[in-house]
Formats: C-alpha cells, sequence, structure tokens
C-alpha cells in the first residue's frame, strides 16, 4: 500500500494520479469527490490517525501545508511509521532546509533531522519554489518581492509528483536527499515577461528593499514576525544560492522538468483568475 498524505494539495493531487493502478491510500480530512484513489480520513492534528492506516511494508509519502503544529505532528507520524514497519517515506522538504532556518526551511529542517536518524528507509525531495504559487501573487499586473536581479529558480509540482511516484512504485534505493529544480534559473524581471507573452497581459514585477516588503507583506495581512522573515528569506534566496540546477528530476524519472513556459501554457487561465 502506498499511503500519500497532503492528498489534496498541488503535488498530492498530481502523485495520486500518477499512482493508478496502483495500491494507493489518499489521506483526506474530508471526502473529496475529485480525488483518485481510495480516500482514508485522518488529520495530521491527530497523528495517531495517520498512523492507524500505516502496515508493514507500506511505502508513505509525507507532505503537508506548514501551520504551528507542522514539527511536532510531522516527527509523531515518521515514529508511528517505523513502529508499524513501514517499508520507506518519501519525505517533502525545501532546498536549504536546516534546523534553525527562517520560516519552512527551519521546519522542514527539524523534520528531516528526526526523518534521518529515524532508521526508516527515505527519501528527501528538497524542491525550490513552486511555479504553481506564481499565478496567486500576480494582482493587478504586478507582483511583488525582495529577490533582486539575480535569477531564482522555481519548479513545476508535477514534477514532484513524479520523482514521488518514481521513488513510491521502484525498488526501496539508498536513502538520501533529492534537491529538485526546474531546468533554468530565471530573474524575477524575466519571469514577469514570460507570463507577460503568456497570458497577454502586461505583468511588471516590482522589487522592493526588504523593509519595504515587509511593509507590503504587512499590509497584506501577514502578521510579525512572519513578514519581516518572509521579505528576508526572499532576498536570501535572490543572492544566487537558488540559482543553480540539479539533473534531479530527469535521473528520477527519465525525462527532463517542465520550463516555466510549459507551466505557463497549461495554466495561463489561472492568472486571468488572480490578476
Amino acid at each position: 500500500m502506498i499511503v500519500v498524505t497532503g492528498a489534496t494539495g498541488s503535488i498530492g493531487r498530481a502523485l495520486v494520479g500518477r499512482l493508478s493502478g496502483h495500491d494507493v491510500r489518499a489521506v483526506v480530512r474530508r471526502p473529496v469527490a475529485d480525488l483518485g484513489g481510495q480516500q482514508a480520513l485522518a488529520d495530521f492534528d491527530e497523528p495517531g490517525t495517520i498512523g492507524r492506516l500505516l502496515s508493514p511494508g507500506d511505502r508513505l509519502f509525507l507532505n503537508s501545508s506548514l501551520w504551528p503544529g507542522f514539527v511536532d505532528a510531522h516527527r509523531a507520524v515518521i515514529d508511528l511509521a517505523a513502529r508499524a514497519g513501514v517499508a520507506q517515506v518519501v519525505a517533502v522538504s525545501v532546498r536549504g532546509a536546516v534546523p534553525g532556518a527562517k520560516l519552512g526551511g527551519g521546519m522542514h529542517g527539524e523534520v528531516d533531522a528526526h526523518l534521518r536518524k529515524s532508521g526508516l528507509p527515505y527519501a528527501i525531495l528538497q524542491p525550490t519554489g513552486f511555479m504553481q504559487n506564481l499565478p496567486h501573487e500576480v494582482r493587478d499586473g504586478r507582483f511583488y518581492g525582495s529577490y533582486g536581479p539575480e535569477a531564482v529558480n522555481y519548479i513545476d509540482t508535477r514534477d514532484i509528483a513524479e520523482v514521488a511516484a518514481a521513488l513510491l512504485t521502484g525498488p526501496v534505493a539508498a536513502s538520501g536527499d533529492h534537491v529538485l529544480t526546474g531546468p533554468e534559473s530565471l530573474s524575477h524581471d524575466r519571469i514577469a515577461a514570460e507570463i507577460s507573452a503568456a497570458t497577454g497581459r502586461a505583468v511588471r514585477y516590482v522589487n522592493l528593499s526588504v523593509p519595504e516588503m515587509t511593509a507590503h507583506l504587512e499590509r497584506q495581512g501577514v502578521p510579525q514576525p512572519q513578514a519581516g522573515d518572509l521579505a528576508e528569506l526572499m532576498a536570501e534566496t535572490g543572492d544566487g544560492r537558488w540559482a543553480t540546477t540539479t539533473t534531479a528530476v530527469e535521473d528520477l524519472t527519465g525525462r527532463p522538468p517542465r520550463p516555466l513556459s510549459a507551466f505557463l501554457a497549461d495554466h495561463k487561465d489561472a492568472f486571468g483568475r488572480t490578476s
């Protein structure tokens, strides 16, 4: 059995679709009409509900959105997976995750460290920014950030799902981390130009200083200290550390990751709904 947590997210939905034909249990909080696979009701807020779904030899896809209880819940599920005799855990993290890092990088870093010490066979997926988040950032022809002029990498979440599917359905490989990137890194000015070309509507990237971006986020309803940390994180990822690419997607799936142009061709209408 392949147990998929986070089944209703952009990665989880794509993964469940790619696991068609396999014995899959999609973990959901409530029944979802348009989600494939066998569904099971469980919740990270009650890790035991997920633990009860696990049996010896299962493969577990570990993923969820971030919330204050993220670290404790994920560590608890890892412990329950070890107790159940799960054969492998494939977990979604983020590039550069380490304990003590800002926001999700620190939270994922703590979970990753726990998984590495669990004794379970594991694969930790460390993707860059999600292309699927871009439509939500464009408002009235603009999107804002404090990345600066350097290139930053984004990946299509469908490629993350395909990597996970390959790992979950093939022989259990040696444990390790996999940094997942898109095929090219682009400046945000270039990303805005590609969005403009794909949608036929002018989109402009507005670069702000960290204090300016912090204030902008606060006006959008992001509280402190998260607003300041997020603005600083943007500046850090824009300093070149997320510009390098890897071959991990192709190495694990046999095909190269999708470029931004392919994502935009498939999702250009999403920008029309949110801009």
